[in-house]
């Protein structure tokens, strides 16, 4: 068994980079535990697997006859015993290399302690949690700037919600490839063209198996040198005339072959579009650049931020990536193609670290950036995204709730039939409402509802949106919050993955609350 833990976590450890799996190593989560308690430990099973440094349970129930059969981390000789240290030695079983504790105390008292929260990097809450403990969480959080998770589950349904740091940047956020691919050919450096220029000499007479493996992204540097001869100098811009570009380099395909055409050339007609696009940056990254309201405890991100942004207004582009996509060619130009791109990636790279350098010099006096964040900075910077955590608005009265910057949009999902906003809504009244009977619950969300419409300046048809409130509202009443394993399992799985990226910092953490419809098996993103 304990083989196969291990062969489970070294599959794990493959999907993080080395940074990443040292971020993981050097957390310490605590979990705040209460009701059954099984989302909580099934989140932890999911972060001890691939490695997390260290956790512990704050519990103060002792387990149950009913615990046993809903919660696989306990046994029957668990009964009567603290249910934080029993779970907290099953869960050890998985992966020896994390430390982990179990602490049989209240969450009110646990949080309430002096200093007690001081050694944790992340805190997950499960809920039903009183209002004056998660919003003393959420004030303590976003004060030192640690995520807080906050999360049910509740017969077929769940929720989970994480308030980061008001300043997230996310670096290494994973695009897809094609996303952030950038060849420069619009603004080709003086070896790339010279490179062009070697492999398409004399193009017509080259011998079929030349002419047929020059790569396809020198084929359209070459085509567009002569397109600039007779337009002014300027690239084909806009369908038609991109369109006439693709038919001026499908002419130069040979198609009295075997084959008859070139798969190089195919490559290079597919690729106009993509490929011959003006350098722009994103919104987001824009306002990066222009930010000058910084966090100290982002204040590598911001330095190096202001390098790249400093390059991109001499350059009007960004660092090159350095990275060549697949392509039909002969394996010595595909290599030397890499290695010219490779080396105008470093010498771009080289220019931010210098104005890093600068920037340290002027105004910093700790430690120098290590050089491997700038590069994943410079790699990445396309895709580069800062996410401003917000406070959590859970455990709230309507009236308590400032809607103002969401509104709109939460009043747009009330009109969709499909959407999943009645269950959030539904969890706020679990959370806020002492009672949980389904008249004082269906109350808060009417109130709610008619707040929203207020603060958005839009109405909508308040009896069909409580109408799939009320069937929320009836399942949660029904299952007095007992917890389900299976969706349970299903929820600690979601959640450990955002913790995850949020840790490691690679990807995009969802923002910033999720519901989870077991009855339906669909999930819902909304920003609260």
């Amino acid at each position: 068994m304990a083989q196969f833990i291990m062969s489970i976590k070294r599959n794990e450890l493959v999907m993080a980079d080395k940074s990443g799996q040292q971020a993981l190593e050097d957390a310490n989560i605590l979990l705040l535990n209460s009701a059954a308690g099984v989302v909580g430990i099934e989140t932890l099973k999911n972060l001890i697997l691939p490695g997390v440094g260290q956790f512990t349970i704050v519990d103060e129930a002792k387990v149950q006859e009913s615990d046993l059969g809903v919660n696989f981390f306990l046994a029957e000789d668990s009964l009567g015993k603290s249910r934080a240290q029993e779970t907290c030695n099953y869960l050890r079983e998985l992966n020896p290399e994390v430390r982990g504790y179990g602490i049989r105390e209240t969450v009110s008292d646990f949080v309430s302690s002096t200093n007690s929260l001081d050694s944790y990097t992340l805190i997950l809450l499960v809920g039903p949690a009183d209002s004056n403990i998660v919003q003393k969480l959420s004030t303590y959080a976003s004060e030192r700037s640690i995520p807080l998770f906050y999360i049910h589950s509740v017969g077929f349904y769940s929720h989970f919600s994480v308030q980061l740091p008001p300043q997230f940047p996310c670096v290494d956020t994973h695009p897809e490839p094609e996303a952030t691919e950038d060849l420069r050919l619009l603004e080709p450096w003086p070896e790339l063209l010279n490179f062009m220029k070697v492999k398409t000499h004399d193009l017509g007479s080259l011998s079929g198996h030349e002419h047929g493996h020059i790569p396809y992204l020198l084929l359209l540097l070459y085509h567009l040198q002569d397109w600039k001869s007779s337009h002014d100098g300027k690239p084909p811009s806009g369908f038609p005339e991109k369109s006439a570009f693709r038919e001026v380099v499908n002419k130069g395909m040979r198609t009295d072959n075997a084959e008859g055409g070139e798969e190089n050339y195919e490559e290079a007609v597919k690729a106009v579009n993509k490929s011959l696009n003006p350098p722009e940056i994103s919104s987001g990254l824009k306002e990066i650049f222009e930010c000058e309201d910084y966090e100290e405890q982002t204040a590598n991100f911001w330095v190096i931020a202001h390098a790249v942004g400093d390059f991109h207004s001499r350059h009007g582009v960004l660092p090159l990536p350095g990275t060549v996509p697949d392509m039909k060619a002969q394996s010595a130009d595909y290599i030397q193609l890499q290695n010219i791109y490779k080396a105008k990636a470093r010498k771009d790279l080289a220019e931010v670290i210098e104005k890093v350098r600068s920037v340290e010099g002027e105004f910093m006096k700790d430690a120098l950036i290590d050089e491997r964040e700038i590069e994943a900075f410079c790699k990445g910077a396309a895709s580069v995204k800062l996410i401003k955590g917000r406070p959590l608005q859970l455990a709230l009265k309507p009236t308590e709730i400032d809607w103002s910057d969401t509104a709109k949009s939460l009043i747009q999902e009330l009109e969709d039939e499909s959407s999943l906003l009645p269950l959030c809504l539904g969890f706020m009244a679990y959370d806020c409402v002492g009672t949980r009977d389904q008249e004082s619950m269906r109350s808060y969300c009417n109130e709610t509802i008619e707040r929203l419409q207020k603060q958005s300046g839009r109405s909508v048809e308040v009896d069909v949106a409580m109408e799939r409130t009320d069937k929320v509202i009836a399942e949660l009443v029904r299952a007095d919050g007992g917890e389900l394993h299976n969706i349970s399992a299903l929820t600690g799985g979601m959640i450990a993955q955002e913790v995850i990226k949020v840790i490691t910092k690679q990807y995009i953490p969802f923002d910033n609350t999720c519901v989870f419809d077991g009855i339906a098996s669909k999930a819902g993103v909304f920003r609260v």
